[in-house]
């Protein structure tokens, strides 16, 4: 029997997972570090908590588990896409990490789509230059730090840094590279146009692999910090959402995923490099090899009703600390007794602007149509619904596009809510399924590092050795009707908020 080791770098967490070539969960252990918010709309970390935070989530599950080191064939990375870890010529940090949903860089975006030219940026990338990703915060650096910019040696993405403390390589590999608008989309290598568009030294970044290859191995000092077999393979792994697809096993043509966690994903397959002609869809690499994906990205997802949570129900917090349940449990019973389409009340999830199908870095939250009958159940469902619209939207391009849609399959947090996962299936008129595991991007890089390692000939078997669809939650016509009407009114208030949204940004910068 074979076991493999999965880690996610999460926005919130690192999370460790130990598999058998099953895909029976051995132990699994989850270490959270805090984000850092010095200003509106920016959004850092320390490199060195999710470093802390992998080697005791490895600890954690070797002792769980009680499997040897030394029997664990592979382990694979996962983690946030898009943050900039910037390095020195000794390997030091030298700022905090920028992430994905910071916002800061807009005006370095928009300069190097001036300066390379948008037909440029396109041809290459596939998509164009945005505010969360990796090229702006690079660019914002040399604008705004530049002594920080003159000491750069290497930048990594989050989870490429934490391969570099395990395994003293520079690394990552394409799904995650080709969310920094650096990297050549359709022939899956660093793009020569952007890299010398925007003044980066092509020796700042890391050697890029495909998914499933062995991209280093564990050091004598990463053994000592984790507990690992020194020499224990480490493949490339993948971004987050590439990774958490195959955990889901959308490794074919028709099958999607609904993801909602802190962000709100749908993930769809594709053969060839195509793209959305309005860019609103990002068009990246696969972790399947020669394949690539187009995904619809929502920034506050789970990330809206943990806001919503942690900023108004410290009542629903304590009871469910009285009762040992989780207080998103009371908090979706509560929005249950809340009509469908909360009389009126919609949210917009703009908490820290938005990607698709607004790439908008000062659009912001909403609550539309408050009177006097609202309550917090009201409140709660509008943000389960508004979530949901948001990911309509992405559909609603797929499906423009005429790309097959034959099976959605839900996960994330918002899976687990049977409330949240019908409202997602009245919402976008489409049945969503269920799989027998729900361990997203970690289970994702165990299951490549099986590939990496011979454990399984390729990435779809390794899916279909280890996933299986349990559940499915149909489409309620009666709701489905009166979301459509909902839906309408919610797409025309980011249009008329917009200049607004601006003139606030203006304001507040």
């Amino acid at each position: 029997m074979a076991y493999l080791l999965g880690i996610d770098i999460g926005t919130s967490g690192t999370k460790a997972l130990l598999i058998d070539s099953a895909g029976k969960v051995l132990a699994r252990s989850t270490h959270e570090y805090p984000l850092s918010s010095p200003r509106p709309l920016w959004s850092e970390q320390d490199p060195s908590d999710w470093w802390k935070a992998t080697c005791q989530a490895i600890r954690n599950v070797l002792y769980r588990s009680e499997i040897p080191a030394s029997a664990i064939s592979g382990v694979g990375l996962s983690g946030q896409m898009h943050g900039g870890v910037f390095l020195g010529p000794n390997d030091e940090v030298l700022r905090p990490a920028i992430l994905w949903n910071d916002q800061r860089t807009q005006a370095q975006c928009d300069w190097i789509m001036e300066t390379v030219g948008r037909d440029r940026v396109v041809s290459e990338t596939l998509n164009p230059v945005l505010t969360g990703f990796t090229a702006g915060k690079i660019v914002w650096v040399r604008d705004n730090e530049p002594d920080v910019y003159a000491r750069i040696r290497k930048v990594l993405l989050p989870k490429d840094y934490v391969r570099l403390m395990l395994t003293g390589e520079y690394a990552t590999e394409v799904s995650d590279a080709s969310g920094t608008s650096l990297f050549n989309v359709p022939k899956r290598r660093w793009s020569d146009v952007m890299l010398q568009g925007c003044g980066i030294p092509e020796a700042w970044m890391p050697e890029a692999y495909e998914s499933p290859e062995v991209s280093g191995r564990i050091t004598a000092e990463a053994a000592s910090a984790t507990g690992l077999a020194v020499g224990t393979p480490v493949v490339g792994g993948g971004g987050d959402q590439a990774a958490g697809a195959v955990g889901n096993g959308i490794v074919e043509t028709g099958i999607v995923s609904s993801t909602v966690g802190t962000s709100g994903v749908v993930f769809a397959f594709a053969d060839e490099p195509i793209m959305d002609p309005g860019l609103r869809l990002h068009t990246f690499c696969h972790a399947v090899p020669g394949k690539w994906h187009l995904m619809g990205v929502m920034l506050s997802a789970g990330g809206s009703l943990q806001w919503y949570r942690d900023t108004f129900c410290d009542a629903e917090k304590r009871e469910a600390a009285q009762q040992g349940v989780d207080p998103y449990e009371l908090m979706t019973a509560g929005a249950a007794e809340a009509p469908v389409g909360c009389e009126g009340l919609i949210f917009l999830p703009y908490l820290t602007g938005e990607r698709t199908p607004y790439p908008d870095p000062h659009a912001r939250g909403v609550f539309f149509g408050i009177t006097r009958r609202c309550d917090k159940r009201h409140f709660t469902r509008a943000i389960l619904e508004g979530v949901a619209f948001g990911l309509r939207d992405s559909f609603e391009i797929m499906q423009a596009m005429k790309l097959p849609i034959v099976q959605v399959r839900a996960s994330g947090g918002g899976a687990r809510s049977s409330l949240w996962r019908q409202i997602q299936t009245d919402v976008t008129g489409i049945p969503h399924v269920t799989i027998n595991v729900d361990e997203g991007p970690a289970l994702g890089v165990a299951l490549l590092a099986g590939v990496g390692t011979g454990v399984y000939p390729s990435v779809a078997d390794a899916c279909k050795s280890v996933i299986r669809v349990e559940g499915r939650t149909d489409v309620c016509n009666v709701n489905r009707v009166a979301y459509d009407r909902f839906y309408a009114v919610y797409r025309q208030l980011y249009a008329q908020l917009r200049e607004q949204f601006a003139e606030v940004g203006r304001l507040v910068a």
